[in-house]
């Protein structure tokens, strides 16, 4: 069973590549993916702490998400130690370089969905806005090459996951 899932899971990761690669994404997935490198998370959560009613809330449930998020991320990549599609599929060269060498689970997904399931309890009416960017912040991981798609289903549980965890006590 497990040898069903991991052979489908390549076949997905060369699916979405390849179409990727035929339509022209790949641009389009490096900058998808940098809006997920962090920064704009703190950017957006401060903004709307500063000028809106809800905003304090937004920053404390992302706060307390994020710390337990980010030791279970740290945790689950380092004893899982998946290595990377572009550095385990031979033949395969993207031309990007991921920071670290496993991808299990993806961090950049598991993030943006802390985020976006944060703006979804704060803030339901943009929760349609914040789940799609967060999906395609996981399609452009595996459009360039650094993720299969179940790294990029368990960084989406992690991510919500924590959240739902957190939610109820904040």
């Amino acid at each position: 069973m497990l040898s069903y899932i991991t052979d489908l899971d390549k076949r997905m990761f060369y699916r979405i590549v390849s179409l990727s690669q035929h339509h022209g994404v790949y641009d389009w997935a490096k900058r998808i993916s940098a809006t997920g490198d962090g920064h704009l998370y703190l950017y957006i959560a401060v903004g709307l702490m500063l000028t809106h009613a809800q905003g304090q809330s937004l920053f404390n449930l992302l706060l307390a998400s994020f710390l337990i998020e980010l030791p279970l991320y740290l945790l689950l990549k380092n004893s899982i130690r998946r290595t990377r599609p572009c550095h385990a599929l031979a033949g395969f060269d993207k031309g990007f370089e991921p920071s670290d060498r496993f991808s299990l689970p993806s961090g950049h997904t598991a993030a943006a969905f802390v985020m976006a399931s944060s703006v979804a309890q704060v803030y339901p009416m943009a929760a349609l806005l914040a789940y799609a960017w967060a999906l395609c912040i996981g399609g452009s991981r595996i459009a360039l090459g650094v993720h299969y798609p179940l790294d990029i289903v368990a960084g989406a549980l992690l991510g919500t996951g924590a959240v739902l965890l957190v939610h109820p006590v904040i």
